[in-house]
């Protein structure tokens, strides 16, 4: 490949590096490798290697992770996979830029817009979450957080979704996972890629790390801060990221990940979990990063890691990090598939005497008559099985149901507190596509269930209707097993209702 590197960044990466520093300058000559995990809410790692048409190669670190080379596609699978939250309008919040541009690893639907052809990103599959394309190394972040069903659990900077969504994953539907994103246009990226992996215990938040710590000060098991960084680890896939850098760039994120990390400390609860992580290459925005808030915060202490094949120690750098390159992990390019990454898992003590909130929870009133009614006329009408009386919420004109322990999220700005179920119109009830992306068709009374390669499939996530004798109603549209929206059968066409700002072109 024929890329430049800053002369400055590779001079640093000599002295860093010493005699590997050769192996890692010739991983730059490979193309990256393309990541893909697999949703296990939806299908276990085992079903999806006998149902994809790619080649895939486990990735060590991570059990649902693998690098893949997809076939020359039909090119009538060719679609647009464009960004857009679908029916949900912007009641997002206002101006906050605090943590633009991470540069961290991860590709949503919104940004794997692959140009012609019909890899990954363009296949059936993806539009019904089977799968999140994500670059390799970023896939071992959330194994060692290592979260638990029925945790409290904060992603403090999670567009574009990546390690949320594995986070989500892991927590196997239990639990209740903030996912947070300060900045008010990546959210909007984060909330489309959980609405698509189907996980109905999370709330997604547009919230600085600040008023997050003065709300809820020791209230998470685990937290998560993949810092923004100088995305060194990016160099290879990313021009923008190559012309960026600079030393003072470097340091600059230095001291906003310190800053950061402060605020993220201050969330964990005696006994829970820190992980810090970047996809830089520095040791200043990594190891020193990690020894300074060590020396200020004694009652936190880096814990052991599992080794995994790929995984290497930190690195010196100065003095102060030696204290910690041992306890750390390392990926690099020129060891193993990926970009590189940088991870500390960070414990606090059980017996720390720390503040710790004790807020109070998300207060459910009575549905509005018209509203309930509409809502279980619908779940009677369309649903094998009407739900359980869950905590129901209106928000505005949209339902949800709120996850467990879910705190009082009043004067923060959120996008949605819990599993979006639809939006109440004057005399009905709309489902939400999030909410068709959490059932399978045994949930249902009436389903089209489509093969990959199917004409109607591929006309149904255009937003075009198609022909379709059975019974009238709404209808679940799924693609071998797996939903992908709604549709609404009326007298033998089904109307395609995929959000617009998905479709297929």
């Amino acid at each position: 490949m024929d890329i430049v590197l800053p002369l400055l960044f590779l001079q640093r990466m000599a002295a860093l590096l010493g005699d590997q520093y050769a192996a890692f300058l010739a991983s730059y000559d490979a193309p990256p490798a393309a990541g893909l995990r697999v949703n296990t809410l939806k299908i276990s790692p085992e079903e999806f290697r006998r149902l994809a048409p790619f080649e895939l190669t486990p990735i060590p670190w991570c059990p649902a992770g693998f690098t893949t080379s997809p076939p020359p596609p039909p090119p009538s699978l060719a679609g647009k996979g464009a960004g857009g939250l679908g029916a949900l309008a912007g009641k997002g919040a206002g101006g906050l830029g605090a943590l633009a541009g991470k540069g961290a690893g991860g590709l949503g639907l919104a940004a794997a817009k692959e140009t012609g052809g019909g890899g990954p990103g363009k296949h059936p599959y993806h539009a019904a979450g089977l799968y999140y394309l994500q670059e390799p190394s970023a896939m071992a972040v959330a194994e060692l957080l290592d979260p638990q069903p029925g945790e409290r659990v904060l992603d403090l900077a999670a567009a574009p979704g990546g390690k949320a969504t594995h986070i989500a994953s892991l927590m196997k539907g239990r639990g209740l996972l903030i996912a947070n994103e300060p900045h008010p246009q990546r959210v909007w990226v984060l909330a489309e890629n959980l609405e698509r992996w189907g996980a109905a215990n999370v709330a997604i938040t547009n919230e600085t790390p600040e008023r997050l710590a003065d709300r809820f000060a020791g209230f998470f098991d685990r937290v998560l801060l993949d810092a923004p960084c100088s995305g060194e680890g990016m160099f290879r896939k990313s021009a923008a990221a190559r012309q960026e850098w600079s030393p003072a760039l470097v340091q600059g994120c230095a001291q906003r990940q310190s800053l950061i990390l402060e605020q993220a400390g201050r969330l964990v609860r005696p006994g829970g979990r820190l992980v810090y992580s970047t996809c830089t290459f520095n040791p200043e925005e990594n190891e020193e990063t990690v020894a300074r808030f060590l020396e200020a915060h004694p009652d936190f202490e880096l814990i052991a890691l599992p080794q995994r094949p790929g995984f290497s120690a930190g690195v010196c750098g100065r003095d102060v990090a030696c204290n910690v390159s041992t306890r750390v992990v390392r990926l690099w390019p020129h060891t193993g598939p990926g970009e590189g990454h940088f991870i500390a898992v960070l414990q606090r003590r059980a017996d720390a005497d720390v503040p710790v909130a004790r807020p109070k929870p998300w207060r459910t009133t009575a549905l509005p008559r018209p509203v309930e009614r509409a809502y279980r006329a619908f779940c009677a009408q369309n649903l094998a099985t009407v739900p359980a009386a869950e905590r129901l919420a209106l928000v505005g004109a949209y339902l949800y149901a709120l996850p467990p322990d879910l705190p009082d999220l009043t004067g923060l700005r959120f996008l949605h507190p819990g599993g979006w179920l639809g939006t109440a119109k004057r005399d009905r009830f709309e489902p939400a596509h999030a909410l068709a992306l959490r059932l399978r068709p045994a949930d249902v009374l009436r389903c089209a269930d489509l093969p990959a390669d199917s004409p109607d499939l591929r006309a149904y996530l255009r937003g075009e209707s198609f022909r379709s004798a059975s019974e009238d109603g709404w209808t679940l549209i799924a693609v071998d097993g797996f939903a992908v929206g709604w549709g609404k059968r009326v007298n033998g066409t089904l109307k395609s209702h995929y959000p617009k700002g998905l479709r297929w072109t």
